[in-house]
């Protein structure tokens, strides 16, 4: 929670990185003759569960390019289920806010999913992923985003990338010198989903060099945020657990835009990227440098600093503040009161029922108040929460309230909002150094929905419902070829035969469009380059700047030398 009594920058405590020991605490994984998975066997992060073991060989042989095929050994994890025990998904992540992990793993009623199966290497389904990465995954993009230049640097060079693949094996600590090379092994191993990890101190590939040094540690990665509708079911009443809708996805709007403004207006922030989950929320993405640069404390301070809404889905008031009120609280009322009164009173209809109703009124200060509120509302059952929300200024203005402040009412009608609106986040993603975290543009496996980057200034216009998917990508480009691209051949066509007079263009001048360009992932792509470029071209200056500095510092000290 904020601190009424310091500014936004002083939130921010000093960094401390990790050990090498808790980085090489890698759990073992089942041996390659082990019998094969169940279709719910839990994936997690190398070294969080123990029922791990290390593999003793390699799922597929790495490209001789890059010449480490005996690293790959020990990257394959899976978790060993209990056959006397099985445990359920659903029960196993209860209690889980991080959409990052469960979306890919609960078999809670998710959107348009597929019943569960085995993985068939020859399916539709398969082969339509291996389209998608040949053809539609913008490699070039995520290269430069994730490199911070056109040329290889060891931003790209010592990144950890996790892959899961679709025999419930994941392999940790991958990374590659060139975009091309990630670009061949993603195609070859087709993996279901991608993480990015941290930039390490060296190649994650040689982590083992290091075990006993601390010579292999994290030591930048972007700034992330996690916000998983699951974690607003107490207040939402159109959907639950990992149902979505258009009302209730109003709530991600509300968060992204308190995060993103005070990214912006308190940390000093500018390149942040907002990616759609797959199904049920949203990841931020902070890429500025010195972002990028923070330790754990300091991440842990920052995210202290949204810490508003506290408590699970048990009962009891969730908002405990100081007044008076940090600037960046005012701010937020100011930027969520509209949404509480249309989003959440009249579309959400919170306090529908006679306990919800009753949660309301154990947050009014006075009990006179209460007791006439209650007494109001028991006498009409089916009366809506905008009318419940107004009853209370109106009855505070009577008899009923004769010993109430009318300032604790405010604060507590403050806290109600906050409560009801402020963003809800997972801190685990966003406190570690190490955390890995979805990659954008991957296709989420149980509603067949990309992730694709949401433009902040639009935030109206996005519809999680509405999203590319795989089947819809391939329909799109079959489509065009018969459309667009048929009346393109036929000008070349007409061109060509005209023989190039009159000043008109050659079949060679026809314009190359990429298959991305003739889907509706064109718009995302366009976005999310145009925001890669502002990242190197803010990166790039602020090199410049830091070598005209560092040529000037030695003029001084010639000509100092000189007189």
């Amino acid at each position: 929670m904020p601190n009424s009594d310091l500014p936004a920058a002083e939130a921010v405590g000093a960094s401390t990185s990790p050990s090498a020991t808790q980085m090489e605490k890698e759990p073992a994984i089942a041996a390659a003759s082990s019998p094969p998975v169940d279709e719910d066997t839990v994936m997690v992060e190398a070294g969080e569960v123990q029922a791990m073991v290390e593999a003793t060989a390699p799922v597929a042989e790495v490209p001789s390019a890059q010449g480490q095929a005996e690293a790959d050994n020990d990257m394959m994890v899976e978790i060993k289920q209990d056959k006397k025990s099985e445990i359920k998904l659903e029960d196993l992540f209860e209690g889980m806010d991080s959409d990052d992990d469960d979306d890919f793993l609960a078999a809670a009623n998710p959107l348009n999913a597929p019943a569960p199966r085995e993985p068939d290497t020859h399916d539709a389904s398969f082969e339509l992923l291996r389209i998608y990465y040949q053809r539609f995954f913008p490699w070039r993009y995520m290269f430069q985003w994730l490199n911070h230049s056109p040329v290889p640097t060891n931003d790209f060079k010592h990144r950890e990338f996790s892959l899961w693949l679709h025999n419930d094996a994941v392999m940790r600590y991958q990374s590659y010198t060139t975009s091309d090379l990630f670009r061949k092994d993603v195609i070859r191993l087709m993996p279901r989903r991608i993480e990015i990890g941290p930039v390490y101190t060296a190649d994650p590939r040689d982590r083992k060099t290091f075990r006993n040094s601390t010579a292999f540690q994290p030591m930048a990665k972007e700034l992330c945020f996690d916000i998983d509708l699951t974690d607003y079911d107490d207040i939402r009443t159109c959907c639950d657990k990992a149902n979505i809708c258009n009302k209730c996805w109003k709530f991600t709007n509300m968060a992204i835009k308190v995060l993103d403004t005070a990214l912006r207006e308190d940390f000093g922030y500018q390149h942040i990227l907002w990616v759609y989950s797959g199904r049920r929320g949203v990841h931020a993405w902070v890429c500025d440098k010195k972002a990028r640069a923070l330790g754990d404390q300091q991440r842990k301070a920052i995210t202290g600093y949204f810490d508003v809404v506290t408590g699970g889905k048990q009962g009891g008031k969730k908002v405990n503040i100081r007044r008076p009120l940090h600037p960046h609280l005012s701010r937020s009322i100011d930027i969520l009161k509209d949404h509480f009164q249309q989003d959440v009173l009249e579309t959400q209809d919170p306090w529908q029922t006679a306990e919800k109703a009753d949660a309301l009124l154990q947050q009014i200060p006075d009990l006179g108040l209460r007791e006439a509120l209650r007494k109001k509302w028991d006498a009409s059952p089916g009366r809506a929460s905008t009318a419940k929300w107004a009853d209370i200024d109106a009855l505070a203005q009577t008899s009923a309230s004769a010993a109430l402040d009318p300032k604790d009412l405010l604060d507590a009608k403050q806290d109600i909002v906050l409560e009801h609106t402020y963003p809800r986040l997972d801190s685990a993603v966003s406190q570690k150094l190490n955390h890995l975290l979805k990659s954008p543009f991957v296709v989420h496996p149980g509603t067949g929905r990309i992730c694709v980057p949401i433009d902040r200034g639009n935030l109206e216009g996005f519809d999680p419902l509405n999203v590319p998917t795989l089947q819809g990508l391939v329909t799109e480009i079959d489509a065009w070829a018969e459309t667009e691209g048929a009346a393109a051949a036929m000008a070349a066509v007409e061109v060509s035969e005209g023989g190039g007079g009159g000043g008109g263009s050659s079949s060679q001048d026809v314009k190359h469009v990429q298959d991305w360009e003739k889907t509706s992932l064109k718009p995302y792509i366009e976005y999310f380059r145009s925001f890669v470029t502002a990242l190197m071209k803010d990166e790039r200056e602020v090199a410049v700047k830091r070598e005209r500095e560092e040529e000037g510092d030695v003029d001084v000290k010639v000509e100092s030398l000189d007189f």
